[in-house]
C-alpha cells in the first residue's frame, strides 16, 4: 500500500467515525454497540461452550486479524477476568490498537492441562518455579516461535517505539523458557492445531478441550 492509499483509508477512518459519533444520541449508540460486541467476544473466550468447560486460571492466547495475521501473543494467571477485559481493552492496549471487531480469531491455550503429558522432570521445574514463571517462560517461547509484531516493539516516552530483541531478553521468562522445551513443544503443537482449525458454519468457537479458537467475525453474520 503506498502513502497515499494509506493515507486517504486512515481519514475514511476518521470520517466514519465523526459521523457514528455526530452527536450525543450517536454517541451513547456507539459505546453501547463497541460494549456489546466486546462484552460477547468476552463471554465466547471465558463460558463453558459444548463439552467444554469454562476457561479460568492459567492461559497463553493470542490475537489474529485479516491481513495483519498474528498480532500479538500474552498470558494471564487469571483468564476468567483477562479474557473479559481483552476485547474491552480495560486492562490490554490491545483492543485501541486493533478494534475487536476486526480480530479474525483468537487462539487460547490451557497449557496446565498439558502438563500431564510433558516429561517427569519438567513437571518437578514447573512446581518448583511456579505457574506465573512458567507463564511468562511459555509465553516468551511462544513469541520467540511466532514473532507477534505487537510484541516485537516497545513504546518510548519519546512517543515513537523501540524494536525488542527478544532472543537477548533478560526476563524471568526468557530465563526459564530453555528449562521446559518438553512442555514449549507441546504448548506450540496445541497452538497450530487451534491457529489452523476452520470456523465451523453453526458456532463462533472450536474447542479441544485443552485450548480453545474464537471467531469473534462469526458475530457479524447475520442469523439464519
Amino acid at each position: 500500500m503506498d502513502d497515499q492509499t494509506y493515507d486517504d483509508a486512515y481519514h475514511g477512518w476518521r470520517a466514519s467515525l465523526t459521523t457514528l459519533m455526530g452527536d450525543p444520541a450517536l454517541l451513547a449508540r456507539w459505546q453501547e454497540r463497541r460494549f456489546q460486541f466486546a462484552h460477547r467476544v468476552g463471554a465466547l473466550l471465558t463460558e463453558a461452550h459444548g463439552v467444554g468447560p469454562a476457561v479460568t486460571g492459567p492461559v497463553l492466547y493470542g490475537v489474529f486479524a485479516a491481513g495483519a495475521g498474528l498480532c500479538c501473543v500474552g498470558q494471564t494467571q487469571e483468564a476468567e477476568r483477562r479474557l473479559k477485559d481483552l476485547p474491552v481493552g480495560e486492562s490490554h492496549h490491545l483492543a485501541n490498537t486493533v478494534p475487536p471487531e476486526l480480530w479474525e480469531r483468537v487462539t487460547v491455550i490451557r497449557w496446565p492441562l498439558l502438563l500431564p503429558e510433558a516429561p517427569a522432570g519438567e513437571q518437578v521445574l514447573v512446581e518448583e518455579m511456579g505457574r506465573t514463571v512458567c507463564g511468562l517462560a511459555l509465553e516468551h517461547a511462544l513469541q520467540m516461535a511466532t514473532a507477534p509484531p505487537l510484541n516485537s516493539r516497545r513504546r518510548r516516552t519519546s512517543g515513537d517505539w523501540q524494536p525488542r530483541n527478544l532472543a537477548q531478553s533478560r526476563s524471568r521468562g526468557a530465563i526459564h523458557a530453555q528449562s521446559i522445551p518438553g512442555l514449549t513443544q507441546l504448548v506450540v503443537a496445541a497452538w497450530s492445531a487451534l491457529s489452523e482449525a476452520g470456523m465451523p458454519e453453526d458456532s463462533a468457537v472450536v474447542d479441544i478441550g485443552t485450548g480453545r479458537a474464537v471467531f469473534p467475525t462469526a458475530l457479524h453474520q447475520p442469523p439464519g
